[in-house]
């Protein structure tokens, strides 16, 4: 099974500019309900919207030409670009944390690359960019959401268990005893949404992907297929970044002495 282009059935299943631009009356409706309750959320729902149009409208002209050029290096640049962003955007969630980025960066990259790869070899994936650019965003998307997810609970964690922690490093444990359930708990934490998608895919909503795909003419059986692929890559891929990115930033709330400091 070889994720490839397929063609639409047909202009039916375009949609107009006019559609498009439509779609904006949604937005309004969310701002207005907005405004009437004073909750104060119109402006970053307007700056949100214009951003999501710009940077849509941008990487669409990008992939564009990406696409018809079919060169690996702007394949490479692309996905790049993406594992940066995702690390950014992820790291703000443990500021205090040593190097953050840089862990998180290496933690998405490495589980992206073993991901991707698999896939790759055993003939999942086509190398070529309408097939490996969409693919590595999803997943890149879902390591990001773990890696948030996960240092959010450390943080919260950290600070309930201290007690706890401490009691354990004053009877004799290693860091590494002490924080043992902070950090099994962290790594839970940050693989529960995957699982729980998995037990509702197809009963409350239909992914994204599939969805797609069905618009695009393919039949649903052949897109559950790759529904599945995708779910179960989100299922290895949440849990080797959860476990990664937990024991690479467990070690920072102690010193070398084993001396518990936490966060700033």
């Amino acid at each position: 099974m070889a994720l490839r282009e397929r063609p639409s059935r047909g202009a039916e299943q375009t949609m107009s500019t006019l559609a498009t631009v439509a779609t904006i009356g949604f937005v309004l409706i969310a701002m207005l309900l907005s405004l009437r309750l004073k909750l104060q959320l119109e402006g970053d729902m307007l700056l949100s919207t214009i951003r999501a149009i710009v940077q849509l409208l941008a990487i669409g002209y990008v992939l564009e030409f990406v696409f018809s050029s079919n060169h690996p290096l702007f394949i490479i640049c692309i996905l790049l670009i993406m594992l940066v962003v995702a690390a950014q955007n992820s790291a703000k969630r443990g500021q205090g944390v040593p190097y953050v980025f840089l862990r998180v960066l290496f933690t998405i990259s490495l589980v992206s690359a073993l991901t991707i790869g698999m896939m790759l070899a055993f003939g999942m994936l086509q190398w070529k960019p309408q097939a490996v650019i969409p693919i590595s965003g999803m997943i890149i998307g879902n390591c990001m959401i773990v890696s948030s997810l996960l240092l959010n609970q450390m943080r919260e964690r950290s600070a309930s268990m201290r007690e706890e922690i401490l009691v354990a490093l004053s009877l004799g444990a290693t860091s590494r005893q002490a924080s043992e359930r902070l950090t099994r708990d962290a790594i839970r934490a940050g693989m529960i949404p995957i699982i729980d998608a998995m037990k509702t895919v197809g009963l409350v909503q239909l992914p994204g992907m599939m969805t797609g795909l069905i618009i695009a003419g393919t039949s649903p059986i052949e897109a559950v297929r790759y529904q599945l692929l995708i779910m179960f890559s989100y299922t290895a891929a949440s849990a080797l970044t959860s476990i990664i990115l937990g024991f690479l930033i467990y070690p920072t709330l102690f010193t070398r002495a084993h001396q518990y400091i936490g966060w700033k």
